[in-house]
């Protein structure tokens, strides 16, 4: 299973997140959607996965404590603490043993990031 993971801005648009993830995705087919549990239901997530026909899996913040992230984002590590809330979203969602695709890719705008990684949860 492939989950994409996203971290976005309150501006964030569904295009926005939808650039991010052709750029992460590289043509690979995407098996789910996650972001943060406060992020979850963003209108612009929600639109994105309904034009996907995918689920869009909420993942809690203490889920989210993964210092390890490749990308060490200083800002983002002091507020979310992971360097990386699409590295630590798409980890997270892929399940145990779980392994990065794509490290975060940044939508043109800037609103929007997007990383793949590959586990076996169903």
């Amino acid at each position: 299973m492939i989950v994409a993971g996203f971290g976005y801005r309150a501006a964030a648009t569904a295009e926005s997140l939808r650039d991010a993830l052709t750029r992460a995705s590289d043509g690979r087919r995407v098996d789910r959607l996650a972001a943060p549990r406060d992020k979850a239901a963003a209108p612009c997530l929600t639109a994105l996965a309904c034009e996907l026909g995918l689920s869009v899996l909420p993942i809690d913040a203490d889920t989210l404590l993964r210092p390890d992230t490749p990308t060490q984002a200083p800002r983002v590590l002091q507020a979310r603490g992971t360097g990386s809330v699409a590295e630590a979203s798409a980890l997270a969602g892929a399940g145990p043993g779980a392994r990065l695709l794509c490290q975060r890719q940044i939508s043109c705008d800037r609103l929007a990031t997007c990383a793949l990684a590959e586990g076996e949860t169903p």
